[in-house]
């Protein structure tokens, strides 16, 4: 999704969940500004549900919890939210909010080329605040390409760049799986979907 910024006065975090409640789109919220979030490509949609078929089908029974799109993420230690496209929480303190979680070991977010920058960047350094997070992962909507940020036990980063014919592994909930489970039937033309 795409995140534009909205033109609506600065809000408290209180003043920001009432307005929002009021919208026909999700805005995400940061440093006291409203961010509008656009559609995304018909691939994107595509994806993403794979993603949150996939995950919940392999939590099922577990304490685990799978989010789409409409769950906010509370950037730990402030009052920003955003929108990934999935998020997956195993934190106990995640089931006594309504309206956000603030602990996922995973999130997922589906890239198009106006929102990379952003995702590989500053979404991401606010979202490795979170202590519990271990994996992050970048699935292009263009290509067969998902890169895993993974948060290592010494607390390191790394990246691993998932291919064609490539067994992608989530550490964070036990999960292996062929990558082209997300992109099975779909046209992938990164010229065309570049132009969109």
């Amino acid at each position: 999704m795409i995140a534009v910024k909205d033109n609506s006065p600065q809000l408290t975090p209180e003043e920001y969940f009432i307005w929002e409640e009021k919208q026909l789109e999700k805005h995400e919220y940061i440093n006291g500004q409203v961010y509008a979030m656009s559609g995304g490509s018909k691939n994107h949609s595509l994806i993403s549900v794979r993603f949150i078929t996939l995950l919940s089908n392999h939590l099922e029974g577990s304490s685990c919890e799978t989010g789409n799109s409409d769950l906010r993420v509370n950037i730990v230690e402030t009052n920003d939210y955003t929108y990934p496209d999935v998020s997956v929480t195993c934190d106990d303190r995640d089931r006594t909010t309504t309206q956000y979680i603030t602990y996922p070991c995973l999130i997922v977010e589906v890239l198009s080329p106006s929102t990379e920058a952003y995702d590989r960047g500053g979404k991401f350094r606010m979202y490795r605040r979170n202590p519990i997070l271990q994996d992050y992962l970048l699935v292009s909507s263009t290509s067969i390409e998902i890169d895993l940020y993974h948060k290592k036990d010494t607390g390191e980063w790394i990246i691993i760049n998932y291919k064609e014919g490539d067994t992608v592994e989530l550490k964070s909930i036990n999960l292996s799986f062929a990558i082209e489970q997300v992109y099975r039937g779909l046209t992938l033309t990164p010229e065309l979907m570049d132009k969109i």
